[in-house]
């Protein structure tokens, strides 16, 4: 695969991007229309390139990509599965599109039945008593759920101080939990890695406002003392929370709600197929019990008999964004759920078990399993036995996409020495899943034969091996004229 020049390396001071006839502007000095202080005084340092280049350089650019509609992207933990192109047509509608946030509630009818009924849809899969849809991402619903349960806390006269987590948790968690101001309580996970429920009643105290938990937990694997779990926590006065970042392997099949969770959060690019990070526009979705109800952030839709209205919940935790959320976003969430009904939701549900496990049975003979039992919907190994022959789990992803696989998550979770975390999705037939494990079958026979090949890869990309530290600690995000092509080159490499 050749490496693509930036366009300050095809710049030609001949070339031109475009061409103005005489007469199509006024001859009015530039000094006449702006300040002057908003001039240039000296020629901007851009690429001078054609319209065609350009064209065909993003376009290049975009075909380097590893995405979902052109490679298996097993992601733990991500759940990066395919978004029906449906689901853009009816995001699409003009009514939709064309919707001004400012729009009378008058002149909104239409979007708001949609988000009243996805509410409805919602509370129904999770068994929830309401839903909120303002927040823009997983992350931010949780904060919404940490600042809900603090609310409800503080209405009762309660001024609690911890937030317990569990040592499989994702991340944003313990941040969430600090952002909102508490402090953090890991508790251990037991030999089957599940939580410890001896280490779970030593921390859960009277200074507990909530329980953080991952069902399926961040290893795939369901915490199926769930109800116990859901009795320590209540005893002591405190909420349970699902991080439903795995929700996709239960929909369907459990409801949330059942289980005895408070407050939830989900996110409709991992469970209802929305498009996935980016940086655009996302969506998460806070659920709650009917006691937590009136402190939902934002606004609600309600439904008065044929009439749709906007409603601030009376005791609301407020405003996590400008305006009502991500309605655009909503409305593909909505189409998916719609499209496949009750039962096509848990039949993709139990495929997406199905084929963890799939790769489970079938890569055990080369990787170690961190916990011998079946698994939900990804599956955790460790390529600790690969490290003791000369290659991380780092280099057997770097190496994979040498083989035409994005590499599964690695490290994570952190409890798990060399781990490799693999999702597949129920969107991958059983073809794709046999070729990925033909991969790491001779990825594996690779190490003992020629490890330098997995080492130093990847050989077929752009650009190999990069210096991920230095990378991260010191990027260089944009080229400056200062730089010369060598300097360029090294900032394509880095970036």
């Amino acid at each position: 695969m050749r490496r693509e020049p930036l366009l300050f390396e095809r710049s030609e001071s001949a070339n031109s991007g475009w061409y103005r006839a005489d007469g199509d502007m006024p001859d009015t000095p530039p000094e006449e229309l702006l300040p002057s202080r908003y001039l240039r005084r000296e020629r901007a340092a851009l690429p001078e390139v054609s319209e065609l280049e350009v064209v065909r350089h993003f376009t290049r650019l975009s075909q380097l990509n590893f995405c979902i509609d052109t490679h298996f992207y097993p992601l733990g933990s991500c759940t990066m599965k395919y978004n029906p192109k449906v689901n853009e047509k009816a995001a699409q509608l003009p009514g939709l599109t064309q919707m001004h946030p400012f729009a009378p509630e008058s002149a909104s009818q239409g979007s708001l039945q949609l988000l009243n009924e996805l509410q409805q849809l919602l509370c129904e899969i999770c068994g929830m008593s309401a839903f909120s849809l303002h927040a823009a991402a997983g992350a931010q619903g949780e904060l919404a759920g940490i600042l809900i349960a603090r609310a409800y806390h503080q209405s009762r006269g309660e001024t609690r101080r911890q937030i317990v987590i569990p040592d499989t948790a994702h991340g944003t968690n313990p941040a969430s939990a600090h952002l909102g101001g508490y402090q953090v309580v890991t508790v251990k996970s037991n030999a089957r890695g599940r939580t410890d429920l001896s280490a779970l009643r030593e921390a859960v105290t009277d200074q507990t406002a909530l329980f953080m938990l991952t069902n399926p937990n961040t290893l795939g694997l369901f915490e199926d003392d769930i109800i116990e779990i859901a009795e320590i926590v209540h005893e002591r006065g405190a909420l349970l929370y699902l991080d439903g970042a795995n929700l996709n392997a239960l929909v369907g099949v459990v409801r949330p709600g059942d289980l005895g969770f408070d407050i939830l959060h989900l996110n409709t690019h991992k469970t209802f197929s929305t498009p996935h990070g980016g940086g655009g526009p996302g969506a998460g979705p806070v659920g709650v019990a009917a006691h937590l109800a009136q402190y939902l952030p934002g606004w609600v839709v309600e439904r008065s008999e044929d009439v749709f209205r906007l409603k601030r919940p009376e005791r609301s935790i407020g405003l996590l964004r400008a305006f009502f959320g991500s309605v655009g976003v909503l409305v593909r969430a909505y189409s998916y759920i719609r499209a496949l009904g009750a039962e096509g939701l848990r039949r993709n549900t139990e495929g997406a078990v199905i084929s963890a496990n799939y790769l489970r049975i079938l890569l055990s003979s080369v990787f170690r399993l961190y916990v011998d039992e079946p698994c939900m919907h990804e599956c955790v190994l460790s390529a600790l036995a690969q490290k003791k022959r000369g290659a991380r789990a780092l280099d057997v992803g770097k190496r994979l996409l040498d083989y035409g696989f994005h590499p599964p998550t690695t490290y994570f979770p952190l409890i798990v020495e060399e781990a490799l975390m693999v999702e597949p999705t129920e969107s991958e037939t059983k073809e794709t899943l046999d070729a990925f494990v033909q991969a790491l079958q001779a990825i594996d026979a690779e190490i003992n034969s020629n490890p330098e090949v997995v080492q130093t890869s990847p050989h077929s990309m752009p650009v190999g091996r990069l210096d991920e530290v230095r990378a991260a600690r010191e990027p260089i995000l944009k080229w400056t004229p200062q730089m010369s092509i060598s300097g360029a080159r090294n900032t394509a490499s880095v970036g």
